[in-house]
C-alpha cells in the first residue's frame, strides 16, 4: 500500500520519458511509467525534473549571518579569518543557533537534504558551536541529515587547547574531523596530528588547503602521502585547494590522477573562491576557482559548496547549490548541455559519493527524500537556475515553493 504518488515526473538521464514514484513507508517502494494506486497522496510534476535532494559538503553554519559584526575593508582571507576570530569571542550557544537556523532554513528550501558543516573549535569559541549544530541536527532532522565536521581554524599546533576540544568533540559525537594546515606554523605537523586524531576515533577528514595561488609548494602532496600511510583512501576531501586554478593543464592533468589514485576528494568553493582569490592582481584578475570538471575526468570524486553565507569569507549566499553550480559554470566557461549535467552532478550524485552515502539516490529501497524542479532536464536546471518547487524528505513533504504565475491585464 502506497503513501503517495509523484506522477509524471523526468528523471535526469532518462530522456523525455515520465515516470510515476511510488512511495511507501518513507521509502521509494517503485518506479514505473505508470502506478495504478489509490494511494491517500498524489502530486503531479506535470514533466518537471524531479531529483535526490541536493547534497552540500562544505558549509560553515557556525559564523554564518555575522557580516554587520565585522570590518571589510580589504577583502582578503587574512582579514576575513581575524575579523571572524574577534567576532567569535562574541559568540553564544543560542546566538550560534539562532544564526545556524536561519541559513539551514535557507538550505532546506533550496532543496539541500544533506549537508556537511564544518564547526570551529578552539579556545575563544570552545565548544560552544558544536552544541549549537548539534541541538541543530536533532531538530531539523525531518527536513536535512546534518553531518557535523570539527576542525581548527586558526591552527592547531600553534594554538595552546585547541587540541583538547577538538578530541572532546571527538569523544561527543562529532562525524568526522577537519583540518587548516595553511594557518599553522608547522602545516605537515598539523595535517599529521589531524589523521592520528582521525585514526584513533575512525573518523573521515575534511582539509581546508592551499588557499592561495601561489602554486610552487602545496599541502597537498603531504595529504596525499598521509593518506597513502593511514590506508584511508576514500575517506578524505580537501576544499578549496585554488592552488590548483593556478597550474597549467599538464600539472592539473598528473595532480589530478594522483589524486584519483589514492582516493582524495576535492570540493570547490566558487562564490568564496571567487570573491577572496586574485586580490593583489589589478588587472587580468584570476578567477582563482579549482577546475573540479576536468579533476572528474580524471577519476577525481568533486563537489561544488556553498561554503560561508554572509560573512567576511563570502558577504553573500541564498544557500542554493543550483545557483552556486551555476555560477561555477560560468567561471569555468562550461556550457554544453553535458557539460552543465556535469555542473548538476557536481551538487547531487559527485557529492554524495564524496561523504560515501550508501542510500542516496532515486532507487527503490533508497528513503524517499526528492525534490521537484521547475523544468525538464539537468542541464537546464543549471542554465536557468531552476527554482526548487516541492521538497519530500523521509516520505513527507519538507517544503513547499509556489510556481510564479503572471497576472496580464484584463482587456
Amino acid at each position: 500500500m502506497l503513501d503517495f504518488v509523484l506522477r509524471r515526473a523526468r528523471l535526469a538521464g532518462r530522456g523525455e520519458a515520465t515516470f510515476d514514484i511510488g512511495i511507501a513507508n518513507g521509502k521509494i517502494a517503485e518506479i514505473a511509467p505508470v502506478i495504478s494506486s489509490d494511494a491517500a497522496q498524489a502530486e503531479d510534476a506535470g514533466g518537471r525534473l524531479v531529483t535526490p535532494g541536493f547534497v552540500d559538503t562544505h558549509i560553515h553554519l557556525d559564523k554564518s549571518c555575522i557580516l554587520d559584526r565585522c570590518a571589510l575593508s580589504e577583502g582578503t582571507l587574512q582579514e576575513a579569518i581575524a575579523q571572524v576570530a574577534a567576532a567569535k569571542s562574541g559568540f553564544t550557544e543560542d546566538d550560534i543557533y539562532a544564526r545556524g537556523r536561519r541559513t539551514l532554513e535557507k538550505a532546506i528550501v533550496q532543496g539541500t537534504m544533506r549537508m556537511r558543516t564544518h564547526v570551529e573549535v578552539d579556545p575563544r569559541v570552545g565548544l560552544k558551536g558544536f552544541n549549537a549544530v548539534r541541538r541543530l541536527k536533532r531538530d531539523y532532522a525531518w527536513a536535512i541529515d546534518l553531518e557535523i565536521c570539527a576542525f581548527p581554524q586558526e591552527g592547531l599546533l600553534n594554538d595552546p587547547g585547541t587540541e583538547e576540544l577538538l578530541v572532546a568533540a571527538c569523544e561527543q559525537g562529532a562525524d568526522l574531523i577537519g583540518g587548516c594546515p595553511y594557518t599553522d606554523r608547522n602545516p605537515h605537523g598539523h595535517i599529521a596530528r589531524i589523521f592520528e586524531i582521525a585514526r584513533r576515533f575512525d573518523l573521515d577528514i575534511d582539509f581546508h588547503l592551499d588557499f592561495d595561488l601561489d602554486p610552487s609548494w602545496m599541502d597537498l602532496d603531504e595529504v596525499c602521502r598521509q593518506t597513502e600511510v593511514h590506508r584511508h583512501g576514500g575517506r578524505i576531501a580537501v576544499g578549496h585547494v585554488t592552488k590548483l586554478s593556478a597550474l597549467p593543464s599538464a600539472q592539473v592533468a598528473a595532480l589530478a590522477q594522483r589524486l584519483a589514485d589514492v582516493g582524495v576528494a576535492v570540493t570547490a568553493l566558487p562564490s568564496t573562491d571567487l570573491f577572496l582569490m586574485g586580490r593583489a592582481h589589478d588587472h587580468n584578475v584570476p578567477r582563482g576557482v579549482t577546475p573540479v570538471h576536468t579533476l572528474m575526468r580524471h577519476g577525481v570524486t568533486c563537489s561544488l559548496a556553498t561554503n560561508n553565507v554572509l560573512n567576511p569569507f563570502t558577504p553573500f549566499g541564498d544557500c542554493s547549490l543550483i545557483r552556486m553550480a551555476n555560477l561555477y559554470a560560468n567561471i569555468a566557461q562550461t556550457g554544453a548541455p553535458h557539460q552543465l549535467a556535469t555542473c548538476f552532478d557536481l551538487v547531487t550524485t559527485q557529492p554524495a559519493r564524496l561523504m560515501n552515502l550508501k542510500n542516496y539516490g532515486l532507487a527503490i529501497g533508497n528513503p524517499a527524500d526528492l525534490v521537484l524542479l521547475d523544468c525538464r532536464d539537468a542541464a537546464m536546471a543549471i542554465a536557468e537556475i531552476s527554482s526548487p518547487l516541492l521538497g519530500i524528505k523521509g516520505g513527507r513533504r519538507s517544503f513547499t515553493r509556489s510556481a510564479p504565475v503572471l497576472n496580464p491585464p484584463i482587456s
